[in-house]
């Protein structure tokens, strides 16, 4: 089978390749993901990958001098690839090698080999195939494993046994999870069977590693594909634990709670058809962390998980560090979207407060929004008309909300009156006084006892300053 690459936008390029490596007597092909997205019409990946037969090292050298002698390629010898940037595209060259892997690493023992050889280290038959770009058979596609057949019915095989596939690299587990995810493919049943059976060995791979394709799942379309895939093989088990305590429901005196896992899941897609914001959908996935350790039966009352948000919210800074994510302000937006999760709910009421307004205001700031698009998100009753009224309810919050904040202006609090100003009122120097009266000022202002405004403030603080035995 051809491949025509005439309508191709990267055909120029390619001929290029194609005519440098004859030149050179070297083979070289177009392999894996490039391929796979080729064939299935996806949007073209920037990221291309070349296989040649001889040293891929000198064949990025020789096309580099071809396409501009003053072109920089990036060499890593350890691995014996080569990288050039052209354009917007990043193109790979390697040669085409066999692979031994021992027990405790992932790390294999490499030597030079075929296409062939090359095609059977790859992780799926997806991912396996290759187009020729040799002058004697140039967009012929080398398809040894029928990887376009599994792509017809949307399969995840392995080239090899899974078994030892997975064995000896066990981030392709993580892999065949995300690729069901992101593709919506099935993963064959041996090869499921062979990630529960392997799933151990997810414990050699850095969890940097881990979290690149556990972040491109949480970018999915329906991210609990890929989650349940996770909780159904064990991985989940094993690399976010605290996920898998949600699970299952109890019951005491014939009252029971929901299974906070599945329902986790559920805000999780339902976020994700409003928002790309990988963080967002992080504190969908960690809003409710908090309840598995703070779940309490209470006589007369049922099930309580008091203090969830504010506990979870803790466990936030734990997983992240445990996770190797960025513990910056990508960590502290998921901590304050899960301790807050659940304060608009409390202000679904006729007499909520313009006190209680303003400090979810200030509270939340500029990440307002956010917050509402995951409460909204919380919502997973399948009753039709609760559903509405939850709905109808977040939107008659949002509008006193906005009331709240058009008369006050508390979201991004600014002081009215700054430190310095009040040391420069008193004539007195940095201390305790200035801090103190400042959060007074904000607690009035937040309590609705003066207006968010220079000149009341200043009033209010001189009689505040009095009580701290400060005069004008």
């Amino acid at each position: 089978m051809f491949i025509n690459l005439n309508q191709n936008k990267n055909l120029k390029l390619f001929k290029i390749i194609s005519e440098v490596a004859s030149a050179n007597n070297q083979s070289v092909y177009i392999v894996g993901g490039f391929v796979r997205d080729l064939l299935m019409k996806r949007e073209a990946s920037t990221d291309i990958d070349f296989v040649t037969e001889q040293s891929g090292i000198e064949l990025a050298q020789n096309v580099g001098k071809e396409i501009d002698p003053k072109m920089k390629v990036s060499i890593f010898k350890t691995y014996g690839t080569a990288m050039i940037r052209y354009k917007d595209l990043e193109l790979e060259f390697v040669g085409a090698r066999k692979e031994s892997y021992t027990e405790d690493s992932r790390k294999p023992e490499v030597e030079g080999g075929t296409i062939e050889d090359d095609q059977k280290r790859r992780d799926f038959t997806i991912n396996a195939m290759a187009i020729s770009l040799n002058k004697d058979n140039f967009g012929e596609l080398i398809d040894p494993f029928d990887g376009i057949g599994d792509l017809e019915k949307g399969i995840l095989r392995t080239p090899l046994e899974p078994a030892q596939t997975y064995s000896d690299d066990p981030l392709r587990m993580m892999r065949a999870v995300r690729f069901a995810s992101t593709l919506n493919f099935k993963i064959e049943e041996n090869s499921l069977n062979a990630i529960r059976q392997e799933a151990e060995r997810i414990k050699i791979v850095s969890m940097e590693r881990i979290m690149v394709e556990f972040n491109k799942i949480m970018l999915s379309k329906k991210p609990s594909v890929g989650l349940q895939l996770m909780e159904e093989t064990g991985l989940m088990k094993l690399i976010i634990p605290e996920l898998i305590e949600l699970k299952g429901v109890e019951e005491v005196e014939g009252q029971t709670h929901k299974d906070n896992f599945y329902h986790t899941l559920e805000v999780v897609d339902n976020i994700s058809e409003n928002t790309d914001n990988l963080w967002l959908r992080w504190s969908a996935l960690l809003h409710d962390i908090g309840k598995a350790p703070t779940k309490k039966f209470v006589e007369g009352t049922g099930w309580t998980f008091h203090g969830h948000e504010f506990l979870g919210s803790k466990m936030v800074k734990t997983l992240f560090h445990k996770l190797k994510l960025p513990l910056n302000s990508d960590m502290k937006y998921v901590q304050k979207m899960v301790k807050l999760s659940s304060r608009p709910i409390a202000l679904i009421t006729d007499d909520a407060s313009d006190s209680a307004l303003r400090r979810l205001l200030f509270d939340a700031g500029e990440d307002m929004e956010d917050l509402f698009t995951l409460c909204k998100a919380d919502i997973t009753t399948k009753n039709s008309r609760k559903q509405e009224k939850f709905k109808k309810n977040f939107e008659y919050v949002a509008v006193k909300i906005k009331e709240v904040e058009e008369k006050d202006q508390v979201r991004n609090f600014q002081p009215p009156i700054s430190g310095e100003e009040i040391m420069e009122m008193f004539n007195i120097k940095p201390g305790r006084e200035i801090g103190i009266l400042k959060e007074k000022v904000k607690e009035a202002i937040l309590e609705g006892e003066i207006a968010n405004e220079k000149e009341e403030a200043r009033s209010f603080v001189i009689v505040e300053a009095e009580k701290l035995g400060l005069t004008l």
